[in-house]
Formats: C-alpha cells, sequence, structure tokens
C-alpha cells in the first residue's frame, strides 16, 4: 500500500429536481481537474473525488424512485432548505460546488453564499449552468446565474449567445465556459432493431393544453396502428404525483387512461440512454433527448404539428433538418440531419458518440479554468449582477422565496437549519408536497376549465 494519497478533491452539487440533480453531478464528475503528475505519483496516488449531493427542498424534489432512475452515485446525498444549505457551506470546506437549480435559486444562492464566505479567503469555485436546450427566457435566467466562476455553456451557439448577453448589458463574460451536455454517449445507432421501435419522449410542460397533449397521444396511437409491426413507446419523465424540473398538470398516463391502444403501443419509464439503446426513431416536440439521440446517431424528429414556436421550444431546432410531422412520419420519413447545426451544438462533433473527437475534450477547457482557480492563493468574492442598487424592485423577492433577506442573510422565522426535522415536521412536508402535487395535477385543470366556459 502507498504511504500516502494526495488530498481528494471535494465537489458539493446542490439540485432542486431530478434532472438538474443528473446535469450537476455528471457535470461535477466531468469537471474535476485532472491531477498532474508532479501531484499524484506512485507513492502518493490521487484520491478519489468526493461527492456531496443537496437536493433544494421544494415542488420538484426527486422521490427516490426518480433518484434511483438517474443513477447517478454520490458519497453522499440529503435534502435541504436554501438557509440549511448555506449554514453548512459555512462550516464545511469543499473545492467545488456546482448549482444545478433554477436561475431564481442560483441568485438566491450566490447572494447567500457571498455573505456566509465574506470572511473566507479559500472558499470553493462555484459553478453553473443549464440542463439543456435553452429556448426561453435567455436574458433573465444568463442575469439569475451571473457571479458564478464559471457559467456553462453546453454549446458553441450558446457560448456565444451567453456573452453577446452579459456583454451588452455590461457585465463580466469572462465565466462563460464552452463544454457540452455532460450525459451525451451511449453506443452509437447501428442500424435497425427487432422489432423497429419508436420512442416519443414525452415533456412535463411542452405543450401545456389538454388539446394539444390529446392531439400527440392520438397521433402516436395511431401511428401504432397504421404500422402493427413496429413497437411504439411513450417514454415518460415521471409517474403520476411526481415533479420533475417542470410542472405537469396532464399527465400523459392520465390521458392514456381513455385510449384502448394496440397491443404494440406502451409506455415506458427509466433511464433515456437505456431507451435509446433501442430506438430506431426518436420522436419529440422539443425535449433535450433529441439531442441525445442525435449524438448516437438515431434517426430523430422534431415535430412541427403544432407549430414551429418559441412557446413550443422547437424553435430551437430550425436548420437542424429534424422538423418534420406525424404525417410524414407515418408515411415512412426519415430524418437526415445538418451536420453543421449539429456540430454548432457541441453533438457528436468530430467524434464518435461513444466520446472520442471533440467531445472527448468538451470539458478540458472547464478543467483548466477550474485548475488555475484552486491554485489561486485566494478567489474574490462572489459578484452578481443583480445588486440592490441595480435590481432593487427585482432581486429581494428572489432570495425571499429563498428566506433570505436583501444582503443574503437568513431572514426572521426562517425555517429551523441547527437540527434534522423530526417524524412530525417529516409527515408534515410529505402531506403538503402531496397536497400541492394535487392541487396542480387536478385541482388546477378542473379550475382552468371552468373558467374558460
Amino acid at each position: 500500500m502507498p504511504a500516502s494519497t494526495t488530498k481528494p478533491t471535494r465537489i458539493a452539487v446542490l439540485a432542486d429536481s431530478d434532472t438538474r440533480w443528473k446535469w450537476g453531478a455528471l457535470t461535477a464528475d466531468r469537471i474535476v481537474p485532472v491531477p498532474s503528475a508532479e501531484a499524484a505519483t506512485a507513492e502518493a496516488p490521487q484520491a478519489a473525488p468526493v461527492l456531496d449531493g443537496f437536493l433544494l427542498r421544494g415542488r420538484a424534489t426527486p422521490t427516490p424512485r426518480q433518484l434511483a432512475e438517474v443513477g447517478v452515485r454520490a458519497d453522499s446525498l440529503r435534502e435541504v432548505t436554501a438557509v440549511e444549505f448555506l449554514r453548512t457551506m459555512a462550516q464545511e470546506s469543499y473545492d467545488v460546488l456546482v448549482l444545478a437549480l433554477v436561475g431564481g435559486g442560483v441568485q438566491a444562492m450566490l447572494h447567500g453564499l457571498k455573505r456566509v464566505w465574506e470572511d473566507r479567503a479559500d472558499r470553493p469555485v462555484v459553478v453553473t449552468g443549464y440542463v439543456g436546450v435553452v429556448y426561453e427566457k435567455l436574458a433573465d435566467g444568463l442575469l439569475l446565474r451571473h457571479g458564478a466562476d464559471l457559467v456553462l455553456a453546453n454549446s458553441r451557439q450558446d457560448a456565444e449567445r451567453f456573452r453577446a448577453v452579459y456583454d451588452g448589458v455590461g457585465a463580466d463574460s469572462s465565466a462563460v465556459t464552452e463544454v457540452a451536455l455532460p450525459f451525451l454517449g451511449g453506443a452509437p445507432y447501428e442500424g435497425e432493431h427487432d422489432p423497429y421501435t419508436v420512442v416519443f419522449a414525452a415533456q412535463p410542460s411542452v405543450p401545456d393544453s389538454r388539446k394539444d397533449r390529446t392531439y400527440l397521444l392520438d397521433r402516436l396511437v395511431r401511428h401504432a396502428r397504421l404500422h402493427p409491426e413496429r413497437e411504439v413507446l411513450l417514454k415518460l419523465r415521471s409517474k403520476p404525483g411526481e415533479h420533475t424540473t417542470h410542472i405537469e398538470e396532464l399527465p400523459y398516463q392520465k390521458l392514456a387512461q381513455k385510449l384502448d391502444p394496440p397491443p404494440n403501443f406502451r409506455l415506458v419509464y427509466g433511464n433515456m440512454g437505456e431507451v435509446l439503446d433501442r430506438t430506431d426513431l426518436l420522436v419529440t416536440v422539443s425535449s433535450t433527448a433529441a439531442l441525445e439521440s442525435l449524438h448516437r446517431r438515431v434517426p430523430t424528429v422534431v415535430l412541427t404539428d403544432l407549430g414551429i414556436r418559441e412557446a413550443l421550444g422547437n424553435h430551437h431546432f430550425v436548420g437542424s433538418g429534424c422538423l418534420a410531422s406525424w404525417d410524414q412520419l407515418d408515411a415512412g420519413h426519415r430524418p437526415v440531419p445538418d451536420p453543421d447545426w449539429v456540430a454548432r451544438q457541441g453533438v457528436a462533433a468530430g467524434g464518435t458518440p461513444s466520446g472520442g473527437g471533440e467531445y472527448a475534450t468538451a470539458f478540458d477547457a472547464a478543467r483548466e479554468r477550474i485548475a488555475k482557480l484552486l491554485a489561486a492563493d485566494a478567489l474574490p468574492p462572489l459578484t452578481p449582477y443583480y445588486t440592490p442598487a441595480t435590481a432593487p424592485g427585482y432581486l429581494p423577492g428572489i432570495l425571499a422565496r429563498h428566506h433570505l433577506g436583501p444582503d443574503g442573510t437568513p431572514l426572521p422565522g426562517a425555517p429551523a437549519h441547527d437540527k434534522d426535522p423530526g417524524p412530525v415536521r417529516q409527515m408534515v412536508r410529505r402531506a403538503a408536497r402531496g397536497a400541492y402535487r394535487h392541487g396542480v395535477q387536478r385541482v388546477a385543470p378542473v379550475i382552468r376549465r371552468m373558467g374558460e366556459l
């Protein structure tokens, strides 16, 4: 056994949903700096990184089933409030912190962390970014993420757009770092399976109306009837009562109960990569699953049936060569992606889907930047673009939603953070979360329909 090992890199990931936990944990694994030959030798090998996961308590906190489906390993994983997390960050020493949160959550944490680290010179390197395609609220989401040491862009196109937004408002754009989606990979598509399998990748909030979701479900079932030799799968993100990154008021499972589908039509759950292993045609409205599919060179279609609209997110795929309708698919259409568009998305660019070429080096720049920051004697205080002076009518509300005052300190009456919740409090939390989800998925649609009468 070696006499000693070099100090392990300690990484913390704070996430607010199952998909963001997946993105944050896999990103953390990709961006850990590789030790130099001098730092890691046979006598003192580099110790394995330590990954501590924190799940921000809220409406989309993942269930154990969702966490198991994501399949990401962590050395520890626990649920926290924003105040509890800030207390931990004040007491613990980490090298890297990944904020895998919605924009408002990132902004609140940046101000809270700035406060708890104001007397520390050895704070972690703070990293944030997006879990997938950025097709809405570009300026809003970016400015809420400003202040992190690295703001990751998943493609060359995103990196250019991010820098343009920051430069356009006079904010420092040097934190923008081009990487790629961390969950791309898997075996490349090598030809049709038996049976030929069509997969529709559902999204929780796109489209959001009963009419449109029923239409898509009907067309999927119709395709199954037209092609009885094919297996047609509806890939679902969550089970009823569970929430993901976005609220799903009308689960496809509920809509499908009224159908009499053919035997070659099925609803499936599970890891998207495992589903893609048997997919011959991936169909979606605008899911990030399309990029996973394209990376593996699986034939991929982005639907135009409901129009090409910003509200749907499929406008992001203009120029991709993947836009098509169900009528075309029913007739046997197979899309051919545009190589230039695909390359700009950081998808299988110049390499193999299994990780060769440019994708294999996509995280090199991030690792190098983090290594330099970790080697510095001290890191400067976090400096978000939004402050009480620049956004006095916006920032306080964002911070208050996480029980923080305008200066980042916990507000009076913030949830207790000096002890673990007791059994009664845990039961109340579960009941409240269940009531919220019931209201979103059962009561809200009824009220909305009544309002339309």
